[in-house]
C-alpha cells in the first residue's frame, strides 16, 4: 500500500513539476504552427527563457559589457556584427574570421545547432542545441544584448 501511494504521489509531483517549468516549450512550439521556420519560432521565442538556456554557453562565453573572453569569446552586442570579429582581444579561428557573413538569425541558428558544420575548421568544441526552440530562445536572449551602437 505504501508504495503504490508513494508511487501515485511521485507521479503527481513530476507532473506538476513539467507543468511548472515557465518555460511553456510544448504550447510556444504548437502557436508556431507546424514545421515551423525560424522566423515563425523567432515570433514565439522568449529572451528570458534564452538567458536561462545560455547558461549552457555560459562555462566559455559571457554576454557583458567589458567582460573578459573565457575559453570564447564575450558574446555581448554580437547580434549584428561579422563573424569572427566581436571581441578584438579572442583568438579567433582562421576558419571563423574566414567565413564572412554576420551574426543574423540565421547565421546563430545554424551556428547554434552545429558549429562545426556552419564553419568547418572552427575551435569551438560545442555539439550543439538539437531543438529549434531552444535555440531560436538563444536567438531571442542574444538580440537582447545589443551592446553600443557601432
Amino acid at each position: 500500500m505504501f508504495v503504490r501511494v508513494a508511487s501515485t504521489c511521485a507521479l503527481i509531483a513530476t507532473a506538476l513539476l513539467a507543468g511548472c517549468s515557465g518555460d511553456q516549450h510544448d504550447a510556444r512550439l504548437q502557436k508556431a504552427g507546424p514545421n515551423p521556420s525560424l522566423e515563425a519560432l523567432l515570433k514565439v521565442a522568449d529572451a528570458e527563457i534564452g538567458a536561462r538556456k545560455f547558461g549552457r554557453c555560459a562555462a566559455c562565453h559571457r554576454i557583458n559589457p567589458g567582460a573578459p573572453d573565457l575559453g570564447g569569446p564575450n558574446l555581448y552586442g554580437i547580434y549584428g556584427r561579422p563573424m569572427g570579429r566581436n571581441s578584438p582581444r579572442f583568438g579567433y579561428s582562421a576558419a571563423l574570421r574566414d567565413a564572412g557573413g554576420t551574426w543574423d538569425a540565421p547565421t546563430l541558428d545554424a551556428w547554434i545547432a552545429d558549429p562545426a558544420r556552419r564553419v568547418p575548421g572552427t575551435t569551438m568544441m560545442f555539439s550543439g542545441v538539437s531543438d529549434p526552440l531552444d535555440r531560436a530562445d538563444i536567438i531571442a536572449y542574444l538580440q537582447s544584448r545589443p551592446g553600443p551602437a557601432r
